[in-house]
């Protein structure tokens, strides 16, 4: 089953648990004139994703599927989306699109640099462009700027079927995450290269108010400050210099 929250004005939280993961798989629908749903979830969630959906939307009237980088728990449902809501747009970075997702969904996607922009009615998107955070060469992040609100995809990844929006510092249970990661057959999911600082400096400059984290406790709060924490936290567990 999935559980609905709102977290922040017109932003929906869509929260699948996963028992033997000890983990939620989040997707976030922001209600809007042209409704935008970011995560397209992997394709056996689906059903619960389309359910939970429709008791906020017409399904059918979804606008834009988004999402940070190419892997099936973000996009493995694109396709089930595009044929429901025909007038849904897959919507990514320039890279995404251009190296896996033109081949790989019903419709041409509309990749994004950092200049462009993206109005659903009330409220703009930008794509911050992420390289390798925290996944894949075609990784951004989606702020949006009336609400600050950053999607954040895998970033502050946690385990645990836990609340959907807190205050508390999530570098703590984050940190812990990464570190039983590295312990088992997934480490070195998220590099440490020589531009992470820099890329979470310039998403903390941003000044989100509200952090939708794909796996865990959405946040809200001082935001800034976690991404520059964050920095610290993956260069500990993850740089191998």
């Amino acid at each position: 089953m999935s559980t609905v929250d709102e977290i922040a004005p017109d932003l929906f939280r869509i929260s699948v648990y996963v028992p033997e993961l000890d983990m939620q798989f989040n997707h976030f629908l922001v209600r809007d004139e042209q409704s935008l749903l970011f995560h397209a979830g992997l394709k056996r969630m689906f059903p619960l994703l389309r359910e939970a959906v429709a008791g906020l939307i017409d399904p059918a009237s979804l606008r834009y599927v988004a999402w940070s980088h190419f892997e099936s728990d973000e996009v493995g449902g694109l396709n089930e989306w595009l044929q429901l809501a025909p007038q849904a747009e897959p919507v990514c970075t320039l890279i995404g699109k251009l190296v896996s997702v033109d081949d790989f969904a019903l419709r041409p996607a509309r990749g994004m640099t950092v200049e462009d922009s993206l109005c659903t009615g009330r409220y703009r998107f930008r794509f911050c462009s992420s390289p390798h955070i925290p996944h894949g060469w075609d990784a951004g992040l989606l702020f949006e700027e009336t609400t600050k609100t950053l999607f954040c995809s895998d970033l502050f990844h946690h385990f645990g079927d836990v609340k959907a929006v807190t205050e508390s510092d999530l570098i703590g249970p984050t940190h812990q995450a990464m570190q039983l990661m590295q312990q088992g057959p997934l480490a070195g999911y998220m590099p440490y290269t020589r531009q992470t600082k820099g890329v979470l400096r310039s998403l903390a400059e941003l000044e989100p108010q509200t952090l939708a984290v794909m796996h865990g406790s959405s946040y809200t709060g001082n935001a800034g400050k976690l991404l520059t924490d964050l920095a610290g936290a993956l260069k500990e567990t993850f740089d191998r210099d």
